[in-house]
């Protein structure tokens, strides 16, 4: 039979006792000497290596060629393993162990026995057959070695053990072919060279090394230099196997092996002890872990249960060192060893209970690690010593005790019992049905549903407190008999205040019950847990994305608002219980809340009347950062004393202005009225305070103003004067006058401009009588302004505001600016006083500030537009800015059903307004010859002539009336338009300029007395205009200068107002001419004459001229023309007799001489030297040729003012 040595020092010859598998040293059955000189030697020259993956029992004794009988003795202990044996007795301490063995093999020579020695009677000392110590003798051994390189790695939790398994098989397979580089350094890639540093390694073999292994490298370095080891002559070799021959071969009275043990009986005990040692992997993988290092009592438990398994596995071991020989011998049966493995199975150390009880108390170590990780700043103490010293350095001392660890467990007694043989019969036989789960405390479901739910209170508070210094939480296990799996412990001091303290959770539910521009109102219900404990509640908020909380208290979990916060800003809000040992867990509301954009409007400020309230309000008080009020929501509902908010059925309108008018209403009903702000994408702002207010009684507007008004004129209809109050404008030439008491309603502006004689005062008659809602069949008309009062405010531009009352066909207050009559008998210098008092109304400081329309009043009969009329239009569209184009309309009077002809006269004037989609000035025409007509004979219903007039006048009425409806519908769509100061400004400084380039009357006086002097002398018309050059040129510097601000302002004003242009030189003399003609003083016969021939020369073709003719536009400054004609007027009314007595030739002498003087001085070369004078700015090129073409107009008007003078001096 073959036997494999395990490191045992077999030699030929020795006996061999089979039945222990021990070596009989000392005795041999020939001399030494005849023994060693019949050996026979021969070489066996192997090697290889080869990867064992398993660790069991048997995976090591297939590696080592261990047979079954081998394997059970040295299960029993009967072995004592050498060498590369010893690999048999290792195994892994842990079962997060990776682990592969690569094993290394090598032969040398086999000796052997000869014939000579076994031979028939060649045995010296056969009476060692009768002792009966060896049953067998070695006959040969094979000599060589072995060698096992064991790699362990440790995996993590987080690693795959069998993916680290594998990449150890890997890289252990690499090792044969691995070179050594220089200074012993590895050749191999970085990542395999990262892989291997953390593997160990342990070395098992038969050769002598100075240092074992530990690491990969030192593996390798070992591994290449095995052969050498082994010596030249494989001097170093072990015995690896040995041959045996029973003893009975050579005498049958020697002992014998009676019978071996069966396989499945060797294999039923290497079970039981491999299951011990993985008990043992599996407690020591527990012990090491942080749960059982923490809590003594959980490793006290895995300490007693892993000694009591090694002292129960050592006494099997032993029981079957005793068995194995006597059965193996026949002293006794097989079944002695059955009986023994019947009883381990019936013990309390059966598989079974032990490793469900090791699953125990891995579940409760799971249990007390998913425990404890929930208790975040927790420090954990292993006894009551430490505890004690813990809670004596804190004022308050919160600790978690786990009340159940170190509780008895019966199946440990149980155990214990066993092994010292007191273990009652009953326990012994029903052992190994023990349900062994049923006796831990984490088995019960309430308990660990309590431990979780102290354990979520306690840690949640720990966290909230996790600041408060003055506070310490603990964790400990300390048995408690009266407290089944945890309690709560609070400490004071050092001592214990209440040993079943219970934290209160957060706040149920914390809800936003209102939001506020600067404000938040939570509602709190209050913790399900720990209420017992509460003092007070903390609210706490700060801007979202932002730190710093700000807190405030109150005593009861009730609606709690917090203030002075920021309009539209995002918050977040929470909520926690206060106790007198710390504060408990938040509860946060969902989400970051925001505050309004902006606070509620004021208490709105209401007026009613029969069927509308006007409400008003201001502007909210405080806005968020980037914030805009867009609109306001005004919401009204009818209401009673008895109905509640919540039923009310609210309207909703919208009104971009602090203010608005709820229409439709029923009378003498009360309404409730609320004021919101709506801004945008912000959102919107908490409801203002609700108003309640009662519409007013039903009563006709009519009659009240009558009762009120002052009546003029007794008829069929009565005409009443309406009153109005005169205000004190401080401006001169100018009146204001209200009408009706001051009302909080939009008032809207229409500036009325009109030649006299266009309808203009009973225009504004005929809108009052509308706006207050007089009906044809009233006896009553009204007048703002009538015959005497028109007559004494020529001179005055009129302001009437009319504002709001209940019964207007309008929603809104009215003021009319309205503008005395030009042209005719008012004169030139008239006409330019009425725009320069507009001019000044618009720029004194409580003047306009808003306008909706400007309006032209013509009569529709009205074929074309007299210089004057357009040049007064055009003054007055000087003063307002380009975007006041789209809110000009025309009036048209005295209207029919046919296009009134002075719709193509304002198209062919060139006069700024806006066009319909026919070409045709917005207009709208009105016919107010009905509106202080009879209306008696019309109402009895009677058939006459005058009442056939009648019926016309009520006609006439109707379509008024339908006129001013689309007049204010359409005047209600018109976008308000503000006044822009900067225009006014420019206009101001350019009249200030032109005022210093004007002549004066002094410089008139003496050029008359110079010009007197040179007819007395005889002088000739050439000396005088020479001498009048001269002196022109030495007044040019400054006069150039002047023009050229002038022209600047100019560019200025053209870019900005309706209309910018200066007049030309035929404009200018065809408005003097017109004037001449209306005034028609003494001489105006002979001056018209001089400015018709002036005029035509200047259409000869001249450049100036031509100049003129490109000259379209009219100026819009506001110049003092008309005082200067007037002047030269008055000055010439002496001498129109005598001028008429002259002679032609006279005549035509002065007029060539104008005519020179003027083509001279309006010449290219006076033009271009003027330009001498102007500032050396390098300016842009572009703009010096529009300064340059201004200078030029400017220059050619004032010429020819100058000359118009002299003239008539």
């Amino acid at each position: 039979m073959e036997v494999t040595a395990l490191g045992r020092p077999f030699s030929v010859g020795m006996l061999y006792d089979c039945r222990k598998d021990s070596l009989v040293p000392g005795m041999t059955l020939w001399d030494h000497d005849d023994l060693i000189k019949h050996v026979r030697e021969r070489p066996q020259n192997y090697n290889d290596f080869e990867i064992v993956a398993s660790e069991s029992i048997e995976g090591k004794s297939k590696a080592l060629n261990v047979d079954a009988s081998l394997k059970a003795s040295f299960l029993g202990g009967l072995v004592q393993v050498d060498g590369s044996a010893k690999y048999l007795n290792d195994s892994k301490s842990s079962k997060n162990q990776a682990r592969v063995t690569l094993k290394y093999k090598a032969t040398t020579k086999v000796q052997e026995l000869s014939m000579n020695h076994l031979g028939r009677g060649n045995v010296k000392h056969p009476y060692v057959f009768d002792k009966g110590l060896a049953t067998h003798v070695v006959t040969a051994v094979l000599y060589g070695a072995q060698a096992f390189f064991v790699f362990d790695r440790e995996v993590s939790e987080q690693e795959d053990h069998q993916d680290i398994e594998g990449n150890l098989k890997v890289m252990i397979e690499k090792i044969p072919c691995l070179k050594i580089e220089g200074e012993g350094s590895l050749k191999m890639e970085d990542k395999d060279r990262a892989s291997v540093e953390k593997f160990s390694c342990r070395f098992y073999g038969d050769f002598s090394l100075q240092k074992p292994p530990t690491s990969f490298q030192d593996a390798i370095q070992v591994y290449q230099s095995l052969p050498k080891l082994l010596g030249a002559n494989g001097e170093n070799a072990v015995p690896m196997k040995v041959w045996l021959l029973p003893l009975t071969c050579l005498d049958s009275s020697a002992a014998k092996l009676v019978r071996q043990i069966s396989i499945s009986l060797v294999q039923a005990s290497q079970s039981v002890l491999e299951d011990f040692s993985e008990l043992e992997m599996r407690c020591n993988d527990a012990l090491n872990t942080n749960t059982a290092q923490q809590f003594p009592q959980i490793s006290n438990k895995l300490k007693t249960f892993r000694e009591m398994c090694s002292e129960f596995k050592l006494e099997f071991q032993q029981t079957l060192a005793k068995k194995l020989p006597s059965i193996r011998g026949g002293g006794e049966e097989e079944a002695v060893l059955a009986e023994i493995l019947k009883k381990r199975h019936y013990s309390p150390f059966n598989s079974k209970d032990l490793n469900e009880w090791m699953d125990c108390k891995e579940r409760e170590m799971y249990t007390l690690k998913s425990l404890t990780s929930m208790m975040k700043n927790t420090k954990i103490v292993p006894s009551q010593n430490h505890l004690h010293r813990e809670i004596l350095s804190a004022e308050h001392a919160v600790c978690f005790v786990f009340t159940s660890l170190g509780s008895v467990e019966p199946y440990l007694s149980t155990l214990s019992n066993y092994l010292q043989q007191t273990a009652t019969p009953d326990e012994t036989q029903h052992s190994h049905t023990r349900d062994v789960e049923k006796e831990q405390w984490y088995a019960s479901k309430e308990t660990a549903n309590t431990m979780r739910h102290k354990a979520k209170l306690f840690s949640d508070f720990a966290e909230a407190n996790q600041k408060n210094k003055n506070m310490k939480f603990l964790t400990v296990g300390l048995t408690n008999e009266t407290q089944k799996g945890s309690s709560i412990c609070l400490y004071k001091d050092g001592f214990a205040v209440n040993e079943n303290f219970e934290p209160p959770s957060k706040p149920e539910t914390v809800t936003v019950s209102d939001i506020n521009h600067n404000s938040v109102t939570l509602k709190i219900s209050p913790p399900r847990f720990g209420a017992e404990n509460i003092t007070s509640y903390c609210t706490e908020y700060c801007v979202s994305a932002e730190d710093g909380w700000k807190q405030k208290t109150v005593s009861k979990a009730e609606e709690v608002t917090v203030r002075d916060l920021s309009p539209n800003t995002e918050y977040l809000l929470r909520c926690r219980a206060v106790t007198s040992e710390g504060v408990g867990p938040d509860n946060e509301v969902s989400g970051s809340i925001k505050t309004l954009p902006c606070s509620p409007p004021e208490k709105p400020q209401v007026e009613s009347n029969s069927s509308e309230i006007l409400v008003s309000w201001k502007k909210p008080a405080e806005l968020g950062q980037d914030v805009q009020t867009l609109r306001y929501i005004v919401e009204s509902a009818k209401t009673d004393n008895g109905m509640k908010e919540e039923d009310l059925q609210w309207k909703q309108m919208t009104s971009e202005a602090e203010k608005a008018i709820i229409a439709g209403l029923q009378a003498e009903t009360q309404y409730v009225v609320r004021v919101r702000c709506d801004c945008g994408d912000a959102g919107r702002s908490k409801e203002s305070i609700s108003v309640n207010v009662c519409t007013t009684k039903l009563k006709l507007l009519t009659e009240s103003l009558k009762s009120t008004s002052e009546r003029i004129n007794s008829g069929s209809p009565s005409v009443y004067k309406l009153p109005v109050k005169e205000e004190d404008t401080h401006i001169d030439g100018c009146r204001k006058y209200n009408f009706g008491k001051e009302s909080t309603r939009q008032s809207r502006t229409i500036i009325l401009l009109g030649a006299t004689g266009s309808g203009q005062s009973t225009l504004i008659n005929a809108m009052i009588n509308y706006i207050v809602g007089v009906e044809w069949n009233d006896n009553v008309r009204f007048k703002l302004i009538d015959e005497d009062q028109s007559r004494s405010q020529t001179s005055a531009v009129t302001v009437y505001k009319i504002n709001h009352q209940d019964g207007f066909k309008i929603d809104h207050s009215l003021t009319i600016v309205d503008t005395p009559g030009c042209g005719r008998a008012r004169g030139i210098k008239r006409d330019r006083k009425i725009t320069e008092q507009l001019h000044e109304f618009l720029c004194a400081q409580h003047g306009l500030r808003e306008i909706d329309a400007v309006c032209f009043v013509a009569q529709a009969a009205l074929a074309r537009l007299t210089p004057t009329h357009k040049s007064v239009f055009d003054l007055v569209l000087s003063i307002f800015g380009k975007d006041l184009a789209e809110n000009i309309r025309v009036m048209v009077t005295f209207a029919d059903g046919q296009r009134p002809p002075v719709l193509e006269a304002f198209n062919a004037s060139g006069v700024t307004c806006p066009k319909t989609k026919d070409g045709l000035p917005v207009h709208f025409k009105f016919n107010n010859s009905a509106l202080f007509a009879d209306n008696k004979s019309s109402a009895a219903g009677s058939m006459s002539e005058d009442e056939e007039d009648g019926g016309f006048d009520q006609m006439f009425w109707n379509m008024g009336t339908k006129s001013m409806k689309r007049f204010f519908d359409a005047f209600a769509e018109i976008k308000t338009k503000p006044m822009k100061m900067e225009v006014l400004k420019d206009i101001q400084q350019f009249e200030d300029s032109i005022k210093k380039l004007e002549p004066q009357d002094g410089d008139l006086e003496e050029l008359k007395e110079k010009f007197l002097r040179a007819t007395v002398t005889k002088s000739s018309v050439q000396a005088l205009i020479e001498n009048l050059m001269h002196e022109c040129k030495h007044e040019l510097v400054e006069m150039a200068k002047l023009m050229k601000t002038c022209s600047k302002c100019l560019i200025r004003l053209k870019k900005k107002t309706l209309k910018a242009d200066l007049l030309s030189a035929s404009e200018y003399i065809d408005f003097l001419i017109e004037g001449e003609q209306s005034e028609a003083k003494p001489g105006w016969k002979k001056r018209v004459k001089f400015l018709i021939k002036m005029r035509g020369d200047d259409g000869d073709g001249d450049d100036d001229g031509d100049d003129d003719d490109d000259d379209d536009d009219g100026n819009d400054d506001d110049e003092d023309d008309g005082d200067d004609e007037d002047d030269g007027d008055d000055d010439d009314e002496d001498d129109g007799d005598d001028d008429e007595d002259d002679g032609d030739d006279d005549d035509d002498e002065v007029i060539i001489m104008m005519k020179k003087l003027t083509n001279i001085l309006k010449s290219s070369k006076f033009m271009s030297s003027s330009s001498d004078f102007e500032d050396d700015d390098e300016d842009d090129d572009e703009d010096d040729d529009d300064d340059r073409d201004e200078a030029e107009k400017t220059s050619a008007f004032f010429v020819i003012k100058m000359l118009m003078k002299m003239m008539m001096t």
